[in-house]
Parts: C-alpha cells; sequence; structure tokens
C-alpha cells in the first residue's frame, strides 16, 4: 500500500511539472501571436480568421482596441464551454485568453505613436512582407501553444463544446467561417487585396503552424544491441521510456542475441544514447526517423472505423462476473475482458477498501493498455465474523477456490446465531480522463449449507432480503436484477446511457 502511495505522489508532482512547463511556454509562444498581430497586420488592416479576425473588423470599423473585441467575444464563450465541459476543461483556455488579452494591449501602447495613436509600419510599403512575418509568428505562437495543450480560445471552444456531443471533424466548417471573416473586410475596405491578403497569411499561418507541431513531435526509432540488454532495458524503462526486447540471431556467430526496441520523441535522443553509453560504450545503436507514431504517449489515431459500439474493458477474467455484467449492461457496448486485451498479469490489489482496490485495477489497465476501463471489487461482509472476508472474499481460504472459500466461512459460522451479511460491489470507472464510482449493496443471511447449483462464489450460501432461495436457487435472470453488482452495474449503464457512450 505504501509503495502504491508513493507511486500516485511522484505521479501527481510529474504532472504538476508537466502543467508548469506547459504554462510557461503557452506564455512564451503566445508574445509571438501578440506581436504578429500588433506589429504587422494591424498596421496594415490585414483581416485573418477566427475571433481575432472578427475583433480586428471591429477595430477597423469603429476603433474599438483589438484585445476589448477578443477577450468579450470569448467570456462568452467560455461561459458556454464551462457549462457544457466543465471548468476544468477550460483552464488552459482561460489563461491563453487573458495572456493574449494582455499581450494585445501592452504591444499596443508599447508600438503606438504617441502622438497619433496609429501604429506604425514597420516594413513600410511592402504590405505582403508584413504578410509573410505576420503569419509566420502566429504560426509559431499557435504551433507552440498547441505543442503544450493550450488554447487561444476562439473557435476552439466552439470545437471543444460540440466534439463532446458529436463525433465529427469541424475543420472544413471552421475553414469557411474564417473564409467569411476574411472575406468580410471587403465591406470595410472595397479592397479585394486586402482579401487577397487575409488568405496568404491564413495559409501562411497554417503551414507555420503544422511545421511547428511536427518538428516538436518528431519521434525517432533506436534499435539496440548489446549484450548488456538487461542494464540498458531497466535503466531506459526506470528513465520513462517504454521498451520492447525482441529475440535475434547474429547470423555471422550464429548465436542468439537480444534487441532493444525504443521509440521516443526526437528530443530525447540525446539523453538515451547517454544511458546506452553509461552501461555499455559498445553497444551497436541505430536510429531512424519515424513519420508517424500513434498510441499512448504519442499522437492519437484520429481514422474512424466501422466500430458501431462504445468498447469498455472489464478488468476481469473470471467468467461468471464477465458474463453477469454483459447481461446487464446488455448490446450497446463491446466488453472486453483483460484476455481480449491481452492482459495476463496478477494486477495488484494492495487497497485495504473495495473502492481503492477497483480503482487500482482500472488505473493499471488504463495506464498500461490504454482503454476506458472499469474494475470492480466485491465481498460479502459478515456482521458475526466483523465484517469478514470483506476485502479478502475471493482468497479467504484459497485464491479464488470458492470451494475452500465458502467451507471456511460456514465453519467460521457454525456456532453463530447472527448469520446477517451484506455483499458489496464498487465499481471504478476511468472514462475520458475521469474518474467515477458506483457502489451497490444487497443485505441477507447466511445459510447453514449449501443450497442451489447456479451462480459462483458464495451464491449457494447467502439469500437476499425478501426471498427464501439463495442467489445459487434464484438463477441468473432474478439475480442479474436485483444482487449488488447488478445495482452498481446498473448505475454504471445509467451513467453511460446519459453522457452519451
Amino acid at each position: 500500500m505504501k509503495e502504491y502511495i508513493n507511486k500516485l505522489i511522484t505521479s501527481a508532482i510529474e504532472n504538476l511539472k508537466k502543467d508548469f512547463k506547459d504554462y510557461i511556454f503557452i506564455a512564451i509562444g503566445l508574445i509571438f501571436y501578440a506581436a504578429g498581430v500588433t506589429m504587422f497586420l494591424l498596421p496594415y488592416k490585414i483581416t485573418t480568421g477566427g475571433v481575432t479576425g472578427i475583433a480586428s473588423l471591429i477595430f477597423y470599423a469603429s476603433g474599438v482596441e483589438v484585445q476589448v473585441s477578443y477577450l468579450l467575444i470569448n467570456i462568452a464563450l467560455l461561459v458556454l464551454a464551462i457549462k457544457a465541459i466543465g471548468l476544468k476543461f477550460c483552464i488552459k483556455t482561460i489563461y491563453g485568453v487573458s495572456l493574449v488579452s494582455i499581450y494585445l494591449w501592452v504591444f499596443q501602447r508599447i508600438w503606438e505613436d504617441p502622438i497619433t495613436g496609429e501604429l506604425p509600419t514597420l516594413v513600410g510599403d511592402q504590405s505582403f512582407m508584413a504578410v509573410v512575418l505576420g503569419a509566420i509568428c502566429e504560426g509559431i505562437a499557435l504551433g507552440i501553444c498547441f505543442s503544450h495543450n493550450g488554447s487561444t480560445g476562439g473557435t476552439d471552444i466552439l470545437m471543444a463544446v460540440v466534439n463532446k456531443y458529436k463525433d465529427v471533424s469541424l475543420g472544413h466548417a471552421m475553414m469557411l467561417f474564417d473564409c467569411v471573416i476574411i472575406s468580410s473586410s471587403f465591406f470595410i475596405f472595397h479592397e479585394w487585396e486586402k482579401i487577397v491578403f487575409g488568405f496568404t497569411a491564413m495559409i501562411i499561418s497554417g503551414v507555420t503552424l503544422d511545421y511547428v507541431m511536427s518538428s516538436t513531435r518528431q519521434s525517432v526509432q533506436f534499435l539496440i544491441f548489446s549484450r548488456n540488454y538487461k542494464k540498458i532495458a531497466t535503466l531506459l524503462n526506470e528513465q520513462g521510456f517504454g521498451v520492447t526486447v525482441l529475440d535475434g540471431t547474429g547470423w555471422y556467430t550464429q548465436t542468439e542475441r537480444k534487441v532493444i526496441v525504443l521509440i521516443a520523441r526526437k528530443r530525447k535522443s540525446t539523453a538515451i544514447f547517454s544511458y546506452v553509453k553509461s552501461v555499455d560504450p559498445y553497444a551497436f545503436i541505430s536510429m531512424s526517423h519515424c513519420r508517424g507514431v500513434y498510441g499512448e504517449g504519442f499522437d492519437t489515431i484520429k481514422v474512424k472505423t466501422k466500430q458501431s459500439k462504445h468498447i469498455l474493458v472489464f478488468a476481469t477474467n473470471n467468467v461468471n462476473k464477465l458474463q453477469e455484467v454483459k447481461d446487464i449492461l446488455g448490446e450497446k457496448f463491446e466488453i472486453r475482458s483483460l484476455e481480449d486485451i491481452g492482459c495476463n498479469v496478477d494486477i495488484p490489489e494492495t487497497s485495504d477498501t473495495f473502492k481503492g482496490n477497483a480503482l487500482q485495477k482500472a488505473e493499471y489497465i488504463k495506464r498500461y493498455y490504454g482503454f476506458d476501463c472499469f474494475a470492480d471489487d466485491t465481498g460479502l461482509e459478515v456482521n458475526a465474523l466483523d465484517g469478514a472476508p470483506g476485502i479478502h472474499s475471493a482468497r479467504y481460504a484459497g485464491d479464488h477456490d470458492f470451494e475452500a472459500n465458502t467451507d471456511k466461512l460456514l465453519k467460521n459460522l457454525e456456532n453463530a446465531s447472527d448469520r446477517s451479511a451484506q455483499f458489496t460491489t464498487v465499481v471504478a470507472l476511468l472514462y475520458k480522463g475521469q474518474k467515477y464510482f458506483f457502489d451497490g449493496h444487497i443485505k441477507g443471511q447466511i445459510t447453514t449449507e449449501r443450497h442451489g447449483t447456479a451462480g459462483f462464489g458464495y451464491d449457494p450460501v447467502f439469500i437476499p432480503d425478501g426471498y427464501d432461495k439463495t442467489f445459487a436457487e434464484l438463477g441468473d435472470e432474478i439475480k442479474n436484477k436485483i444482487s449488488h453488482r447488478a445495482i452498481a452495474t446498473k448505475k454504471l449503464f445509467d451513467f453511460l446511457n446519459v453522457w452519451g457512450a
């Protein structure tokens, strides 16, 4: 338990460090954004897309400074977003919008002519050069911002809200929106040249954004050949890199060799070479650039599939529990077991509560396999035994030895006058980055001997209140409507239905 808590603390500290780094880089990146708009686009009356483009049009038409209308429009959008997707998802957007508004005000105060209050044209009458420089500044800023999970608000907010409810791409809609904004500048300046420059700025900004994003996210693949592969793999793993060791054969020597395969961001290359050299200076290393890397820790696979059902992993290989949950959840979801995702390890359950054990199993699957998942921990709590077997129900007399567990329970209750008990189930769900918990309880009595052949575990000796038969006698059809697991799973089902799984 102590080791598990230490891991959680370490993980929390690392997340705080990462968030702090993100906020610093977002602050630096958005300086370029404000500089590009103030020094190159506004003085030459160039309109771009998004909320900044709308704010620019308002500025050209009425003289209201860009940061004022930019901030007001984004506040309205943020109110919508907070109601729809929650404050937590909007923190960095609020941070980005606030910084852009402040930076725009500061840059205009620094850059404007103190007498006329107008913004000077930095490159004289070279309007096209101003377009290029301004768009490059915007692209660099957005690239840095997006690479560190930031946002400048505007259409990003609308995309976040709509994507919460609909799995659709808004790229074409956003481009059409930007085209309308840029084209609207004609009604203010009556110059087609301004529209052409606006579209040029949009294209250059987009190309620069893609370049910055790809350069910061570029990945490389290492193949490391060494007889000290165990030490190298362990060291790299301790430094946070995922490694895979493959079997190989040295054809010249006809001896077996191990090959370490590692994929990482290019910026980590020097550190990886250093780690390998510290163990084996004579290791043979091949490094190659990867055109695209998708999966946990890298880019998200965005192509659509024909998969019609939402996949949820149930962290169990107990076929009885799996079928019970499938029957309750129905056909809307594709429920996969640990075996279905290739997990054959004994997941630790070191907590002293049902909730803690369920969460521990779910977090393990999410961390190492990436799926949205849920896990349960279930136990029988007998009053005469001070709540035992409780969290140890599956291992009361032997690990998942249901016969031995039931025998021990009946033996310990031989002389008990109070045979009341309750089944408890707690389900932990990790869904779209959030944690949710659902519990179920059912009270009853422990019989003096087994009755019935259906079900599993302690079902043959547990009679639920309001019935005169054990779970094993009632059968799956009734049990799946009234049991502790049925109650908890029904809450899970209702939640997923409401949130559109």
